[in-house]
């Protein structure tokens, strides 16, 4: 299976959308700090998915997996900080949370795949 048909990769790309579309509200003088930061991290997740993908060996697979949890657990964190900023309400967060930890679990069943093979 080509990795653009994985729901874990689809997942990750709706959360990236999601993750540019409320950052563009953030303050400007942000661009380079905590959107960027927010952006670089977001994206991170399907790329590593996907590159994950691409490697001949499940271990290999397995490592880019967990690069692409460990960015989902650095958005999170981001995320909290903008709302404690208030870049982000609770409104705007509750949704990204939502699909984070949805993200969060497909990645986990994708490695608990992984190790079984």
């Amino acid at each position: 299976m080509e990795y653009t048909e994985l729901e874990v990769w689809k997942e990750a790309r709706v959360l990236a959308s999601s993750i540019y579309q409320v950052s563009k509200a953030f303050p400007k003088d942000e661009m380079y700090g905590l959107t960027s930061q927010i952006r670089r991290c977001a994206v991170s997740v399907p790329s590593n998915i996907a590159e994950g993908c691409g490697r001949r060996t499940s271990a290999d697979t397995i490592q880019f997996l967990h690069i692409a949890r460990g960015s989902l657990y650095e958005l999170e964190t981001q995320l909290y900080l903008a709302m404690d900023q208030n870049y982000l309400s609770k409104e705007e967060f509750s949704p990204l949370s939502k699909q984070i930890l949805k993200c969060k679990k497909l990645i986990n069943g994708f490695i608990k795949y992984y190790n079984n093979n």
